[in-house]
């Protein structure tokens, strides 16, 4: 069966629905796409596996390969997207909607199109010998608890030395971004009458020094890492939700804290950890109050590939612009700890992702072939 043309892979992707979410109810399969983005690379030529996720049904990364042995390229992506609200879309988010010389519909952007780009970019080099590979990574469950990513391990791509994942960036290069954590702090304390504060112990007064010691704890660490790339160019704490209590007349037995931190490349998150659970340790002894500390979910590292770097080099050389540095994690960092050199690079425009209408310009079509054919020039031909 002849392969589509390029709008009617974008089409085709966008009426899968494969939105992931931390929500059992909203969340779906991405099967029906890698199945599909696999039909289409093996009638192409590649070497196509399809890699279910252990422990999460109905989800799976597709490898697809053209060319062996190691080094080349692999060109990334997530078939995944977030919930969408259709009734707040003026367009339909599960098929291509054409209008204002854009592309509607919920992927366009972020980022399922990015793979009908890599699929017209290498079409009019398969009949040339490929000195390196060239890989098409496609996963599952980046927009919610990356899975896909953290399932993959380095002999999957084949010692691929070189990367790009094709996030929206405006076809502008990163080669850093900062990391993702988020955390949970339950106090239990005892409850008792008010009227008598040595009837209980206040788990919303330990909850008070606590939040003090983690405000303390941000300070000392903005004063120690800075990166002026970034637009906020320290690391973060948010106090993001406090839950407490029950009755004014009651001494609060139970308080909650969730809280984000977005460490610089660089900054280690077991150390934060640690260095978190030091102070609460005194703080419960001296309130006599139990205090529990999970994170939220693993979180995401922080990501850096040295400016230097030939996949850098050539993604600047290619685009006309310098790398730089973006506030959204990626999983970047998680091609990089599998011994790659990574570069965020994608045709789609942030603000577009994740918000009604989502589209992808369509003077950013042919720019972004042409940057992957360059890649795939100098990474896989030459």
């Amino acid at each position: 069966m002849p392969l589509p043309p390029l709008k009617d892979q974008f089409d085709a992707l966008l009426r899968l629905p494969s939105i992931s979410c931390t929500q059992p109810n909203l969340d779906q399969s991405n099967l029906p796409v890698v199945e599909l983005l696999a039909s289409w690379l093996s009638d192409l030529g590649f070497d196509c596996r399809i890699l279910p996720i252990a422990d999460q049904p109905g989800k799976a990364n597709l490898i697809a390969s053209f060319g062996s042995g190691p080094g080349g390229l692999v060109m990334a992506g997530h078939t995944d997207t977030v919930p969408c609200n259709p009734e707040r879309w003026q367009h339909d988010p599960f098929a291509l909607t054409e209008a204002d010389n854009r592309w509607y519909g919920l992927g366009s952007c972020d980022m399922k199109g990015f793979f009908p780009l890599v699929i017209e970019a290498v079409r009019n080099y398969l009949d040339q010998p490929f000195k390196q590979p060239l890989i098409v990574l496609a996963t599952a469950d980046e927009e919610s608890s990356m899975s896909g990513a953290r399932a993959l391990v380095a002999a999957d791509l084949t010692q691929a030395r070189h990367a790009i994942i094709g996030e929206p960036t405006g076809m502008r290069p990163i080669r850093l971004h900062k990391g993702i954590m988020m955390e949970r702090i339950d106090i239990i304390g005892q409850a008792g009458h008010s009227s008598d504060p040595s009837l209980g112990h206040n788990a919303m007064e330990a909850m008070h020094a606590v939040i003090g010691d983690l405000l303390q704890l941000r300070g000392d660490w903005q004063k120690r890492w800075s990166n002026p790339l970034f637009g906020v160019p320290t690391p973060t704490l948010n106090l993001g939700c406090i839950h407490g209590g029950d009755n004014p007349n009651r001494i609060c037995a139970k308080c909650a804290l969730e809280f984000d931190i977005r460490p610089l490349p660089g900054m280690n998150s077991d150390e934060l950890r640690a260095a978190i659970r030091e102070r609460l340790r005194p703080i419960a002894a001296e309130h006599q109050v139990q205090i529990d500390y999970q994170p939220l979910f693993p979180g995401v590292p922080a990501f850096e590939t040295p400016a230097d770097s030939p996949i850098v080099r050539a993604c600047e050389e290619l685009t006309g612009q310098s790398a730089a540095a973006v506030a959204f994690a990626t999983e970047g960092p998680y091609l990089n700890q599998l011994g790659m050199q990574t570069l965020i690079l994608g045709p789609g425009d942030i603000d577009q992702a994740h918000q009604p209408d989502e589209f992808l310009a369509l003077d950013r079509l042919q720019p972004t072939i042409d940057v992957l054919q360059g890649l795939i020039r100098r990474f896989c031909l030459q």
